[in-house]
């Protein structure tokens, strides 16, 4: 509260994004962790809520006529366009957003005040929910080629590793701590996911410190021993997420800023790249050298850097926060920001991996730089893409603990949790979720959950609301006793499962089981409005088939209910005229509905943003009575090739347009 200059501001106007000229008058109050504008209008309470854990940056604007503009730009996409009556008042609150935006230490953040009405008990049980550890034993281990090894469990090899890692069953003590000091940060190769099926792997890790010649004979004994781990291949992959043109040099501070820099370099011989690969081998940073690892197969993948990230999905927002963009601008704008480009990228190189591992049966070892973001991105993405249980809810919780939590995923950083480094922050985890996203609308009946569920995990991983986050690496989570202290999101998302729930998701669908095949050809790629631009006014929020039929759903359940509540209070009377026996009654199944009652089956639901207010009415025919629709007037009988629904629902029983039918 001491950051506070102004706790309360009269006659604030709050401007529509689309149309400045409408607005909204009241009142903007600040408290220690939200700012509230509260309406003024008569009769109407409207309250927007702001955390300011989840504001991106305040802009104060030049001040007109009217009052003091300021913009208030948030990590989960909402645009907030403040005019305040006085200068001074507008410099006030600028100062003050400012500062409880920036927190300058951990136990400013909102977890640590957050207190739900949740007793001690329960709150540790929270925490207790997922277990990464579980989710290795579900994949078989250990077993005679795995191990589980307690090398790190104080954090001595390796500081921004977990606790408990699985190894080579040939991997001895001495070679992983060899290993171990030829890698960046210490991350020496380790397992991320294991295919019992064909005993091939997944394994992660960070660049080899080669400089221009030395060599690790550990580390290369711990990729012959990853590689013996799995009988079934005489060869391994080694997969450098990097771009390959200047593989050396993204260690730089920054990447060449200007449009076409690499390309120029690549036409000109490389002559930049060069230099910097030099200063860098110098430096000790490199790659495995093909001569001193036999068996290896290397593979060079073009994920850029997070610098590269960051520009590129602030060009993107730039495109999507235009107030009335043409189509021309709009798509030229997307393009140019090559933020679906670097989608594709992260989803070609999990594929490369998934065949890999599925369809030859050979074990991979991903690393970028110092293997915390694009490793943690497409070893994610291949893991997605492998197994069906990471496509359930508690799957994917458990793929976000395991691959980024445990692994040392810099959430702080990137997430720009406390006030630090601009260039440390980067939207390495949005990508990852997007990546999910587009795998969704490719294949809407192999995903449990809906993009309602990916929408607020990106929302908690920035707003700080849950311990979860916060830290970047387990062992920070450790000191900071977030288990002890705060809680945990995972429980309440799946105390929530039902807002969640994809309606055509099929357990027993071809596509849910196996190896997922998605194409990345361009035009399968969309922009995710769901996301991006679910706070614009006046925008429909959905986006999918599924967010229609969760409506639906929820809808038909009530009817249901009222539906039996009313058959329970026919047969409750029925029983007590029979016993007067004077009285009988009607039981036909639409007796009840066209009573006087109708108003209460038919009573419109409070959903948000619902379509379908209430039944509609039914047509009659010539002698009064209702005209029921036939089979072929029902929803699957149009043709919607966006959504992968047509008239062919009946040629294909695992056909998502038969899931849609059937739903």
């Amino acid at each position: 509260m001491e950051h506070i200059r102004l706790p309360k501001v009269e006659n604030v106007r709050l401007l529509d994004r689309v149309s400045p000229r409408r607005s909204r008058v009241g009142t903007l109050y600040l408290t220690a962790t939200h700012t509230i504008f509260v309406e003024n209008e008569a009769g109407v309470r409207n309250e927007t809520w702001v955390l300011h854990s989840l504001v991106f940056s305040v802009e104060m604007q030049a001040a007109s006529a009217s009052g003091c503009s300021l913009l208030v730009r948030c990590k989960n996409f909402q645009v907030l366009h403040f005019v305040v009556p006085r200068e001074r008042e507008c410099h006030d609150v600028h100062l003050s957003l400012q500062r409880l935006s920036q927190p300058e230490r951990c136990e400013e953040l909102y977890c640590f005040s957050y207190k739900p009405n949740v007793d001690e008990a329960e709150r540790r049980q929270e925490w207790d929910f997922l277990d990464p550890k579980a989710d290795y034993s579900r994949m078989g281990l250990p077993n005679s080629l795995w191990k589980f090894s307690p090398i790190n469990q104080h954090y001595k090899v390796s500081d921004t590793y977990p606790a408990d890692l699985f190894v080579p069953q040939s991997a001895t003590p001495p070679v992983i701590v060899g290993s171990s000091k030829f890698r960046s940060r210490g991350r020496f190769p380790t397992l991320s996911y294991y295919s019992k099926e064909n005993h091939a792997a997944i394994c992660r890790s960070s660049q080899p410190l080669s400089g221009f010649s030395a060599r690790c004979l550990e580390d290369e004994q711990m990729l012959e021993a990853i590689l013996r781990s799995n009988p079934r291949s005489d060869f391994m992959y080694v997969v450098d997420t990097r771009p390959k043109v200047y593989q050396l040099d993204v260690f730089t501070a920054e990447p060449p800023t200007h449009p076409g820099s690499v390309l120029v370099g690549a036409r000109s011989g490389l002559c930049n790249s060069h230099l910097n690969a030099i200063a860098n081998r110098a430096a000790g940073k490199g790659y495995e050298n093909e001569d001193n690892y036999s068996n290896i197969k290397f593979q060079f993948i073009g994920i850029e850097n997070i610098h590269v990230m960051r520009n590129s999905q602030q060009k993107m927002l730039e495109v999507c926060e235009r107030r009335s963009p043409s189509m021309s601008d709009f798509l030229e704008g997307l393009e140019s920001s090559g933020w679906l480009k670097h989608i594709k990228a992260a989803l070609d190189a999990g594929i490369f991996i998934a065949k890999a591992v599925a369809e030859e049966g050979v074990s991979v070892l991903v690393h970028c730089s110092d293997g915390w973001d694009r490793t943690a991105q497409v070893c994610s993405v291949a893991s997605v893409l492998l197994d069906p249980h990471y496509r359930t809810l508690r799957g994917l919780m458990v793929l976000i603990e395991k691959d980024w939590l445990s692994f040392g995923h810099k959430f702080s950083h990137r997430c720009n949790h406390l006030v630090g480094d601009p260039k440390e922050v980067s939207p390495v985890m949005d990508q990852f979720l997007e990546c999910v996203w587009q795998l969704m609308e490719q294949f809407p009946c192999a995903f449990e959950f809906n993009a309602r569920f990916l929408i607020t995990i990106h929302s908690h991983v920035y707003s700080c609301q849950y311990g979860n986050f916060i830290g970047n690496n387990q062992r920070e989570r450790v000191e900071l006793g977030l288990r002890e202290r705060t809680h945990s999101l995972w429980s309440y998302l799946w105390k929530n499962q039902t807002d969640y729930i994809n309606p055509l998701y099929r357990p027993d669908h071809s596509q849910t089981q196996g190896l997922l095949r998605p194409s990345t050809a361009p035009y399968c790629f969309k922009s995710w409005r769901g996301l991006y631009n679910r706070f614009d006014p006046g925008m429909h929020p959905r986006q999918s088939v599924e967010d229609y039929l969760s409506a639906i759903q929820q809808e038909t359940q009530q009817l249901e209910e009222q539906l039996a509540s009313h058959k329970q209070k026919i047969a409750q009377l029925e029983q007590d005229q029979d016993q007067e026996g004077s009285v009988s009654f009607d039981t036909s199944p639409t007796a009840w509905a066209l009573g006087r009652d109708l108003g209460l089956a038919n009573t419109p639901q409070d959903y948000t943003g619902c379509f379908v207010p209430g039944s509609p009415r039914q047509p009659e025919s010539a002698n009064g009575s209702p005209v029921f629709p036939t089979q072929d007037s029902n929803l699957s009988s149009g043709s919607d090739q966006e959504s992968g629904i047509g008239e062919d629902s009946a040629k294909d029983p695992d056909s998502d347009e038969a899931a849609y039918s059937a739903a």
